[in-house]
């Protein structure tokens, strides 16, 4: 769908805590499934977050979206959650004052791996989250989906198969508790208010194991493997009972799955989304990695070290 200001006016005169007068819209930048506008008004600072790609074709369920934004506002790290209207296309939440991380946050910060970790940690300790979310699952379904609708993708990534299962199988043998996560954890996804960490964008959220989690952000936040470990390190920080050698095996191939499996995403939306935006490129990139990291010498040995976590 387009959204045009129009439009968006529209919506806002059916919200009721959007509809104040005098109101002023602002786009936001970087929604690559929404488009996403701030919306102030003399009750208050708000982002309406309007769908944009088929969430269908995407497995975006938007009612627990909803519900999980709620949540996760309950944890403490989640923005206020304000309203929703499914039958106008429009998740409502507060605006916070803030800076957007971006990749490169992580290389000029030292300590903002640590912080995102302990974010990450105050989410999976809140309230349980509806659904869950499986990207073994997720990565089968999409992959169905890009073969039956023909879309473009590398003729080689059906070539690494038995080397994802294998990931799966050295995971199962002493599967994580899940737990609420994101699941959709790139670097724009955390906002920083100078005290601490907000996570935003539920769309992608289910109860997990909070392993994918951390892989997810070593893919998405392109942290280096001494990051990584930093990341698993500091989550893990006041668990004294944990093997961090095995937990750290399993947070790197979690981000191989993430990269696996989101890759697919990315092919998805380059043959579906309106954006102007390199899709395919994307999906490229973490297709390359993943093809990386099946081919490293040392997969064999996360396999075996991880099956102990």
């Amino acid at each position: 769908m387009e959204w045009t200001s129009s439009r968006i006016e529209e919506i806002c005169d059916q919200v009721d805590a959007l509809r104040g007068a005098p109101r002023t819209i602002e786009p936001l930048p970087g929604g690559l499934t929404n488009h996403n506008v701030k919306v102030t008004t003399p009750d208050g600072c708000f982002v309406a977050r309007l769908d944009q790609s088929d969430a269908a074709l995407l497995g975006i369920e938007r009612d627990q979206e909803a519900a999980n934004t709620r949540a996760a506002e309950q944890s403490g790290v989640g923005a206020p959650y304000v309203d929703y209207r499914p039958d106008l296309g429009v998740l409502v939440v507060g605006f916070i004052e803030s800076t957007t991380l971006s990749n490169e946050s992580f290389q000029a910060d030292g300590e903002v791996v640590g912080r995102v970790a302990r974010a990450c940690r105050q989410l999976h300790c809140g309230p349980r989250f509806e659904g869950d979310f499986d990207m073994f699952r997720r990565q089968a379904g999409y992959l169905e989906l890009v073969r039956g609708r023909g879309f473009a993708h590398p003729a080689t990534y059906t070539d690494h198969l038995d080397d994802f299962d294998r990931i799966r199988r050295s995971l199962a043998h002493h599967p994580e508790p899940t737990l609420p996560c994101n699941n959709d954890t790139l670097a724009e996804n955390f906002l920083d208010d100078g005290e601490r960490i907000w996570i935003i964008d539920y769309e992608y959220s289910g109860n997990n194991e909070p392993s994918f989690e951390l892989g997810n952000i070593a893919t998405e936040c392109d942290l280096s493997l001494e990051q990584t470990e930093e990341l698993t390190r500091a989550y893990y920080a006041d668990d004294a009972s944990v093997d961090l050698a095995a937990k750290i095996a399993r947070v790197r191939l979690q981000s191989t799955v993430s990269r696996y499996g989101w890759a697919l995403w990315g092919y998805i939306q380059a043959a579906t989304s309106p954006l102007d935006f390199d899709f395919r490129a994307w999906g490229d990139d973490r297709y390359e990695k993943a093809r990386a990291d099946f081919a490293d010498p040392g997969f064999d040995r996360l396999l075996e070290e991880a099956s102990r976590a």
